[in-house]
């Protein structure tokens, strides 16, 4: 039997994941508060742009793999970031609030010295979401196929590398990649459509954050994968093509 070991959002592109333990989930739209926010950097950060934009104009982790020595926590109903460092909190305001979103870019100004030109910005997407694709999107993985590349690395390996909306536990490994697009599932009340395989970047080699390991790229997770698997896909993604309710525990049926 299949079912969601986990459900995580990423309110802050590139910062820590939430686990929920259910979410209602609207068709054509991400998880509610996935990817909300992102912090801009460099020349995007100066221009007035709405909608969408690539990851290359953000502090994400495949370059700046300091971001999962943080741990932050972030309050839908206030909007309200916290951001704490070896456990002590280091800033704190609303993102909703110019005041608030003040506070965090100084923060990142100063804790990411260095990394880019000019002053880091907060990025809110409305009726959107900064996720990779710019086609609105769920994240999958199968928690088989992450155990899998233990073989490869001979050591554990975090799914939270994949920053995965849902944890998929009872599959065969690598069964999502005959998976076609198009293909049909249901997971929990809500029904997903197959897009495509995700394809993984450099960012998998960071250790996630609120591990030990937080913010090192000790394991080349990424090279393991081209020599011993020949591709760098773990995951898919999916469009909700029917909305409802998914917890923690409920059956996934394939289609």
């Amino acid at each position: 039997m299949t079912t969601v070991a986990a459900i995580r959002r990423y309110p802050v592109k590139g910062l820590s994941a939430e686990d929920l333990p259910a979410v209602e989930l609207t068709a054509g739209q991400t998880l509610p508060f996935d990817r909300a926010y992102a912090i801009l950097h460099g020349p995007a950060a100066e221009m007035d742009q709405e909608g969408w934009r690539p990851k290359s104009e953000f502090f994400t982790l495949v370059r700046n793999e300091k971001l999962a020595a943080l741990d932050t926590t972030f309050d839908p109903e206030t909007s309200t970031l916290t951001i704490r460092r070896n456990g002590r909190q280091v800033a704190r305001g609303r993102l909703d609030q110019p005041m608030g979103r003040t506070l965090i870019e100084q923060f990142f100004a100063a804790y990411m010295a260095g990394a880019a030109p000019g002053a880091p910005k907060i990025a809110e997407a409305q009726g959107f979401a900064f996720t990779d694709k710019e086609a609105p999107m769920v994240s999958l993985v199968n928690l088989a196929s992450v155990q899998d590349l233990e073989r490869l690395t001979k050591e554990p390996v975090d799914p939270g590398r994949f920053r995965a909306n849902l944890w998929l536990d009872g599959l065969a490994p690598w069964v999502e990649r005959d998976w076609a697009a198009g293909m049909v599932i249901r997971v929990g009340a809500a029904v997903l459509e197959m897009v495509q395989p995700t394809g993984r970047c450099a960012a998998i080699d960071v250790a996630p954050a609120g591990t030990p390991e937080g913010g090192s790229r000790a394991l080349n997770l990424l090279t393991a994968m081209r020599r011993g698997l020949g591709h760098t896909h773990c995951g898919v993604y999916a469009r909700v093509i029917t909305g409802g309710r998914v917890a923690v525990g409920d059956a996934v049926e394939l289609g």
